[in-house]
Order: structure tokens, then C-alpha cells, then sequence
């Protein structure tokens, strides 16, 4: 964590996957304008029903290779049984200032996993905390930080369908979403596997994910896209940067 690079965009999953589901193609998207992105992860996924933490961990870095991610780190937190705690947003303040994001993009509010909105709190008050002058913290060197603030805060919409504030073009990445997704194989549709059946593993998942970004893309007539929900109310310097 000392020698995090500065990036552009930081992602933020409670679990492995989270990322590649909801904002991989934004984050691709972004990538081919010159732009840099890293990702977090606030577990390990350990409570998953398939795979372990170790099989996630190493499908986790393929899928941030896959994607071009400047890096992916991992805190470690319990899956299923991390708390609402000044020591657990410390530790995202710690990645937030180390990488200096301008944009943050953070689990979904409310969803049907509990740790989807659980966790979503937990970034962004870290997000706002991170730029107290007066919360310090540490590198790994035992450096002091400088405080960080990123200038906006994003929430990326997860298994339950909510409405979203603004929704992004990921037509062209599609593919490369998708790829970055199967590479958790442990999780998504593998016919050949014999680990147990879970909401997630079925081909009619994918099925879903597919009709989802259809859904997003029919709002700005594009074949499809992510959606996302504003932490605060944003500001935009012309309205033709609107489409």
C-alpha cells in the first residue's frame, strides 16, 4: 500500500466480482480515454457457497489483468461479519489516501445481499473522512499521510434493480466486461462444475446481467450500459456535457 500510484478512478467491491459486475465496462470505458483506475476489495468473499478465498484471490488479479487495473488490493475484512467501525473505514482512508482518486465508485445502497449496503456506508463516509486534516493515518512505513478527498463519489447498482441518476455508454467493452466476469469460475455459469447450485451460477444469470445493461441503455439509446447513483447532488459546468 505504500506505493500505490495515483489514479483516476478507484472501484470499490465488498467482495471479489462486485466490481467486474456492476462497473467493469465504465471503468474500460474510462481506460480507453487515457484514464486509471485500481480496485478494492473489502473481503475475500470467503462465505461465498463455491470456490474458496484462495481460488477468489487468484481470480480476482486475472480479472484485474484482464481489465488493465493500475492495481487490486484486498483488506481482508470477515465477509459477512465486518462492522460499522472507525478501525474498518481507517483502513479504506489509508487506500484512499495512498491513490489519490478523483472519482470513487462504491457498492449499491440498499440490495439483496446485506453487505452490499452495509459496506456502501463504509466507503463513502471514508470517502469524506479520508480529507480530515485531523484523522491521521499511516502508511506502511509509518510515513504520515496527506489527507485526499476525492471530488465525487459514485454508488454502482447491484442485484436489485434501482433507478438510476445518470447511466454510461458501455457498448464497445461489453465483451471484455463479460470476460472479465467469467473469470471468477468459481461463481458464474460453468456446466462442467459440480459445486452447488447459488442464485449467481446459473446461465440465466448471465442471461440477466445482459438484459440489465439493455434496460440501462434503452434510457440514452445505447445498446447498453452501467447505472449509477449519485452520493451527493452533482455539478456540471455545461449542460451539453449532458446527453
Amino acid at each position: 500500500m505504500t506505493s500505490l500510484p495515483k489514479i483516476d478512478i478507484l472501484a470499490i467491491g465488498v467482495h471479489p466480482d462486485d466490481v467486474e459486475l456492476c462497473a467493469s465496462g465504465t471503468l474500460l470505458r474510462h481506460a480507453a480515454q487515457g484514464k486509471t483506475f485500481g480496485i478494492l476489495d473489502l473481503t475475500r468473499g470467503e462465505l461465498g457457497t463455491r470456490g474458496t478465498a484462495e481460488v477468489r484471490l487468484q481470480e480476482a488479479a486475472n480479472a484485474a489483468r484482464l481489465l488493465g487495473a493500475a492495481f487490486r488490493e484486498t483488506l481482508d475484512l470477515p465477509d459477512g461479519l465486518f462492522t460499522y467501525s472507525p478501525g474498518n473505514w481507517l483502513k479504506i482512508v489509508r487506500v484512499i489516501r495512498a491513490c489519490r482518486p478523483g472519482i470513487v465508485l462504491c457498492n449499491a445502497p440498499e440490495d439483496r445481499h446485506p453487505d452490499h449496503g452495509r459496506s456502501a456506508k463504509l466507503e463513502t463516509d471514508a470517502c469524506f473522512y479520508a480529507g480530515l486534516e485531523k484523522i491521521e493515518t499511516f502508511d506502511d512505513n509509518g510515513i504520515k499521510q496527506e489527507k485526499w478527498r476525492p471530488h465525487a463519489v459514485y454508488h454502482y447498482i447491484q442485484d436489485v434493480h434501482l433507478t438510476a441518476d445518470f447511466v454510461v455508454d458501455i457498448t464497445p467493452y461489453v465483451q471484455r466486461k463479460m470476460e472479465s466476469i467469467m473469470a471468477f469460475r468459481s461463481q458464474f455459469y460453468d456446466p462442467g462444475s459440480d459445486a452447488p447450485d447459488t442464485p449467481i451460477s446459473g446461465k440465466d444469470f448471465l442471461e440477466y446481467m445482459e438484459a440489465r445493461m439493455k434496460v440501462y441503455g434503452r434510457s440514452v439509446q445505447a445498446p447498453y450500459a452501467e447505472g449509477f447513483i449519485c452520493a451527493r447532488t452533482p455539478g456540471v459546468n455545461d449542460l451539453f456535457d449532458l446527453v
